[in-house]
């Protein structure tokens, strides 16, 4: 396995996600918000952000698709776990781990504003923007990052790496 570089420590992580979780507790105070976790990449994030945030809340999962096992996106999204409940009529906060050609977060944008909800909050770890190829809006980010193939807290490449505490870059010349 090759090695991996840190880019972003573990502390840096607790720290930007306890800011965020404060400035989400603000926004939907008394709008008991439906976080929703975009599967598989996300879940670290998702589970440290809904616990930083002191409000009522709720959760749901969704599980999407873009990448196969390279470090590429195929351009094609795909739906594999859909919610288990109605988001309409609700404040609902979609939870990504990153977001760098948009194409993922532009097809889950149009796939929930079907579905009716009251407010549409976007929050992702990561931003890659010299990837993007579609414009989203992005209403909270933790970090923007360079253009280079990251892993760890969630983030893997060929299912590998997600456990690890902090976000890195695998070293090529390991």
């Amino acid at each position: 396995m090759p090695t991996v570089k840190t880019l972003i420590a573990q502390e840096r992580i607790t720290a930007r996600i306890g800011e965020l979780g404060q400035v989400l507790s603000a926004q939907f105070k008394d709008k008991d918000p439906i976080c929703v976790c975009v599967l598989k990449g996300c879940f670290p994030f998702f589970a440290d952000l809904v616990r930083a945030m002191d409000i009522p809340l709720r959760t749901d999962f969704l599980g999407v698709s873009s990448y196969g096992s390279g470090t590429e996106t195929t351009g094609v999204v795909r739906l594999t776990h859909d919610l288990s409940e109605s988001v309409q009529g609700q404040h609902v906060i979609i939870m990504e781990d990153i977001v760098d050609t948009g194409l993922t977060m532009h097809y889950l944008l149009e796939a929930f504003r079907a579905r009716d909800p009251a407010s549409l909050t976007i929050v992702t770890l990561l931003h890659k923007p010299a990837r993007k190829r579609v414009e989203v809006t992005l209403d909270h980010v933790g970090f923007t990052i360079d253009d280079v193939f990251v892993v760890g807290y969630g983030l893997d490449y060929d299912g590998y790496y997600r456990n690890l505490p902090y976000i890195g870059v695998m070293d090529p010349d390991a």
